[in-house]
């Protein structure tokens, strides 16, 4: 099972917009752009709405079925361990193994030294072909990379190998994600960690590592913009040097987790895979969730109220909901509107006030969008799970509104200016 050059991972927090999502990729195989779906969900997910794995392959498929889709397409077992893999090996054939908990774990000297004796290339003067300084990489810094990635490489091969018996001789993709650490990996980490993977013989797909800059949840990058693209192209170059020279899939590309609508780094991507023909994954994580809100209040009535009220108890759980995604959150408390203010706003009012646009949309960003609020909102889906029939029943009676917005907001912001080429 090869993937594909471009592929969007498409999350869809309660499995009612596939068809929604996948009309984006249909708009984007009509203008000549080829991006395969992944849809995407991770096992914290699947608790917290009470739903189960194979509940994704279901939409996926009915999806492809009533748009008579004719690409390929995936399903993700997100954030995926030896101890949650299980519920979705029948009905994935995409596995996100995330082993970001084992970097750093003691791995013992022995280890180490056996893994520099296996890759003397890695000491002295590297040259990357693409990077223009070579990496002076001293045996220390091997070292010191190698202890704080074996345990996580290992770790990998563990899982990869697990899913590989259980499947029987079924093909899946492999993807190996280190991004929800606190800290990024740098190029020549980068380089360390996937002569690692090799040595575990994991024929991998794409990786997922940490970049700089802050990915908080629902709004855009935080960071520096010019460094980001050179941490960006060099790890392509590393990538492209890794395939070469370990043996990895040649389609192996940089899985991107954006947390959504990194918006102003996609431009900087935009110029890295034409440069260099390489291909990228980009998950979308919670924007779809957070369409759905903004449909919900465009349909006004009944919708607008149940988001109203959605904010109203976010509001009120506000720290518990804040405590998991401490380091990828940035709240401002003090930035949040009254509940009783909201209770007021015309359904005009409240859409622009969450809806997220790029500075340079042909809309301009309302006066009143308010990011405090948006993250909020994208961490408070958990209040809708408790909301059971209430929620599903309005996203039935809201469909208009909600796939409309989906599916504008993957064609228009993320995929046309990621992977156009006229971007």
């Amino acid at each position: 099972m090869k993937l594909e050059k471009y592929s969007l991972g498409v999350g869809d927090r309660f499995g009612h917009q596939a068809k929604a999502q996948l009309s984006a990729c249909r708009r984007a195989s009509e203008a000549g752009i080829e991006v395969v779906p992944v849809w995407n969900k991770s096992h914290r997910e699947h608790m917290t709405i009470g739903s189960e794995p194979a509940s994704v392959r279901r939409a996926a498929d009915e999806a492809v079925k009533t748009l008579e889709w004719q690409g390929s397409y995936y399903v993700d077992a997100d954030h995926i361990h030896l101890g949650n893999v299980d519920g979705f090996l029948t009905c994935s054939d995409y596995f996100t193994i995330d082993v970001a908990e084992a970097i750093g774990k003691e791995i013992g000297r022995p280890a180490v030294d056996n893994f520099l004796a296996h890759h003397p290339e890695l000491v002295g003067r590297v040259v990357i072909p693409g990077i223009e300084e070579p990496f002076d990489i001293s045996a220390d810094r091997v070292r010191e990379i190698a202890a704080n990635y074996l345990r996580a490489a290992g770790e990998a091969g563990k899982v990869y190998r697990y899913i590989q018996s259980a499947r029987d001789g079924s093909p899946f993709v492999a993807e190996v994600s280190m991004d929800e650490t606190d800290r990024p990996q740098t190029p020549p980490e980068l380089l360390v960690i996937l002569a690692a993977l090799a040595d575990e013989k994991i024929p991998l797909q794409t990786i997922a590592p940490k970049f700089s800059g802050r990915f908080n949840k629902g709004v855009d990058y935080v960071g520096d913009l010019e460094q980001f693209e050179k941490e960006f192209n060099d790890d392509l170059a590393v990538i492209a040097c890794a395939v070469d020279r370990y043996g990895f899939p040649d389609n192996l590309k940089l899985s991107v987790h954006s947390g959504s609508d990194k918006f102003s780094i996609y431009r900087a991507i935009n110029r890295a895979l034409k440069r260099s023909g390489a291909g990228v994954h980009l998950k979308t994580a919670g924007t779809t969730w957070l369409e759905e809100i903004i449909g919900l209040a465009e349909a006004g009535g009944a919708g607008l109220a149940l988001a109203k009220e959605i904010y109203a108890e976010a509001f009120a759980q506000v720290d518990a909901l804040s405590a998991p995604y401490a380091a990828v959150i940035a709240i401002e408390r003090d930035r949040l509107p009254a509940v009783a203010e909201v209770a007021g706003w015309s359904t005009e009012r409240f859409v622009d006030t969450v809806r997220h646009l790029p500075a340079d949309d042909r809309r301009p960003r309302s006066a009143h969008f308010n990011p405090h609020l948006r993250q909020l909102l994208h961490i408070g889906y958990k209040i809708a799970a408790k909301l059971d029939r209430r929620y599903y029943d309005l996203l039935i009676a809201c469909e208009e509104s909600i796939s409309r917005n989906v599916t504008e907001n993957l064609w228009v912001r993320h995929i046309k200016p990621l992977f156009s080429p006229e971007s």
